[in-house]
């Protein structure tokens, strides 16, 4: 689980550092540490710096947001390879089936008990009923967030990670076991970027998730700190 934060809430904010600047992601990294349980490191920081940039990033536990997405097999090498950089989270996509997230999970098994928590990525938040009817998928998100949900818990994720507007279905068909990661955060007044399914950050608090993930109405403001730090006080 995360390591413990200063404040009792701050230990439920993950911040997450979408750049491929590694100077900027440090300094971000300083400046809202105090203030978050984990630091957010996604594809674009990734692909830009690999492993490097990772250790780099040290002045909270990291959560490796990869959404790994191929062949059983695959996803196990992926998984292993990044298992020395000690995440504390780590994601794969639901939608890969239930061979792949047990495949993922038999390989963080090799880490021992230092593992990371196997998050499955539900439906991003950046997909409505309609973008989900484009690709075939029949019902809308809650329906899927559901099924893909039972799907990975069952396949041995630790937890799912998905819209705040499913944390109370989520809850009620799964139970207080799975942890639950909802990105998709904007503070009150905030836009919606290019997220369709958004709450406030106590909302989704409120709703029972277990951490919320917040980047650009952190990481674009004029003070990342005092940003982060006005999330964690909203929660209190």
């Amino acid at each position: 689980m995360a390591a413990a934060a200063p404040d009792a809430h701050a230990g439920r904010l993950i911040v997450a550092l979408d750049t491929t600047d590694l100077r900027r992601a440090e300094a971000l990294a300083a400046s809202v540490g105090p203030s978050c349980g984990l630091l957010k490191l996604g594809l674009e920081f990734f692909l830009a710096h690999g492993a490097a940039g990772v250790r780099a990033i040290r002045r909270r536990p990291v959560f490796l947001d990869l959404k790994l997405h191929d062949i059983p097999n695959t996803v196990a090498g992926a998984v292993r390879a990044v298992l020395p950089l000690a995440p504390r989270m780590l994601t794969v996509h639901a939608a890969g089936g239930g061979a792949m997230m047990e495949a993922a999970r038999r390989a963080m098994e090799t880490a021992g008990d230092g593992r990371p928590l196997l998050l499955a990525v539900t439906v991003l938040t950046s997909l409505d009923a309609a973008s989900l009817h484009a690709v075939g998928v029949a019902g809308g998100p809650t329906q899927q967030v559901l099924r893909l949900g039972r799907l990975a818990i069952e396949s041995g994720a630790d937890g799912l990670v998905c819209s705040p507007r499913e944390i109370a279905v989520l809850r009620a068909a799964l139970g207080s076991r799975p942890a639950l990661v909802a990105p998709g955060i904007r503070p009150q007044g905030a836009g919606p970027d290019d997220q369709a399914r958004t709450m406030t950050p106590a909302e989704a608090v409120a709703a029972g998730a277990d951490w919320i993930v917040v980047g650009r109405p952190i990481t674009a403001h004029a003070d990342p700190g005092g940003a982060a730090a006005s999330i964690v006080r909203s929660l209190a």
